[in-house]
């Protein structure tokens, strides 16, 4: 019997987001005295490098690995998957995102991994699907569940919702958070003066910003819908958008044809996210559907106000009149309202401001989630965490 656990992460593509990022932290930094570490992964994601980078852990890219579904590719990719885990034998299989949720537990199964774990950054399934497809994606992971020894959520809403569809069994549901760094946003010291300048932007301007890639689900036309709103009543008030995307060219029109090109400011995707919100007032985010939201979780350690819709994961972290505002999905004119009450009202921006720092304890921090893991990893293999 080998000393160590061996884990095999799997995920669909390393894209720029919360689950990625995570799940990448999570390879990196298991503690290598009890664990030998895999990633298996889609090719193409921009965070491809960054993976093959990290000490210490094996890395398999599978190009047919995808998030679209395509049945010859998925065969293939689940094939592929399957010889891997064969070779490598790990103890403990653990999948992330929907497609490699799936096809990765079927081949942990065929290949006869001893623990299969998956983590929900989210559902596959939404609100804004054809009942069909969404009645498809529940179905596939009920059954699927029905393999797994555990079920983990980032969010209490997630697991209320899984729990309602019986996608699994209470008993196999674990809460680990999506977690962050909080002290790259509670340390952060920044000229705002200086920083200001050096996004284009006045010293006296209020700043609204939001985060995300430019994908269906984070819905940013309803932002720059937000942004047509109040840029005319309130003149000194900018909007950042961090992120990019194939869909950067449809917003940048929208922008243009609504006369805001120099009101609305596309930044791309940025390493200064913690001085961004230091200069920050109000974060807004208009996403359709979230597991947690990690931006939001940025933006609340920082003090700042969280405008959201009312969708699983933000429920979670935002509560109404105490650290932002939560509104009904797509009602862009409640949104803009609820915007225009703290730009009025200083007295207001700043009590939510000082209660959004209290929002977010440890749970919620980057180094606590790793440990979770390790400790769920040790119980699955009969061990004592030390």
């Amino acid at each position: 019997m080998r000393d160590k656990i061996k884990v095999a992460h799997i995920i669909t593509l390393l894209e720029l987001g919360g689950a990625q990022n995570n799940t990448l932290y999570t390879v990196r930094n298991l503690d290598r005295n009890k664990f030998d570490v895999l990633l298996i992964c889609g090719k193409g994601g921009i965070l491809d490098d960054e993976a093959q980078k990290i000490p210490r852990a094996g890395v398999y890219f599978i190009p047919a690995l995808a998030r679209e579904i395509n049945f010859l590719k998925d065969l293939f990719s689940l094939a592929r998957l399957v010889i891997i885990l064969l070779k490598e034998q790990p103890d403990i299989v653990h999948t992330h995102s929907s497609k490699a949720g799936i096809l990765g537990r079927w081949a942990a199964i065929i290949a006869r991994v001893p623990f299969i774990i998956h983590t929900f950054h989210g559902f596959g399934f939404n609100d804004f699907q054809k009942p069909v497809i969404k009645k498809a994606y529940i179905l596939s992971e009920k059954i699927t569940a029905l393999i797994s020894s555990r079920l983990v959520f980032v969010s209490k809403q997630n697991m209320e919702t899984a729990l309602k569809l019986k996608i699994g069994s209470e008993g196999k549901y674990e809460l680990i958070r999506s977690g962050i760094k909080i002290s790259d946003y509670t340390g952060v010291i920044v000229d705002k003066s200086s920083k200001k300048k050096s996004l284009n932007l006045p010293e006296n301007a209020r700043v609204v910003t939001t985060i995300g890639p430019f994908k269906p689900q984070k819905n940013l036309a309803d932002f720059i819908e937000v942004a047509k709103n109040i840029a005319p009543r309130f003149r000194n008030t900018y909007f950042l958008v961090i992120g990019d995307g194939r869909g950067r060219n449809r917003l940048e029109s929208a922008v243009k044809s609504y006369s805001l090109h120099d009101r609305v400011l596309f930044l791309g995707w940025r390493k200064d996210i913690p001085e961004i919100l230091a200069v920050t007032d109000i974060f807004a985010m208009t996403a359709l559907w979230e597991g947690l939201p990690r931006s939001a979780v940025e933006a609340l350690v920082s003090g700042k106000p969280v405008i959201a819709y009312e969708i699983d994961g933000n429920k979670d972290i935002i509560k109404n009149n105490y650290n932002g505002f939560l509104i009904k999905p797509k009602e862009t004119a409640s949104f803009s309202e609820k915007l225009a009450l703290l730009l009025s009202d200083n007295s207001l921006l700043q009590t939510l401001s000082e209660q959004a720092k209290k929002s977010i304890d440890k749970t919620f921090d980057i180094e606590y989630m790793v440990m979770q893991q390790e400790n769920m990893y040790l119980e699955l293999a009969g061990q004592t965490s030390r």
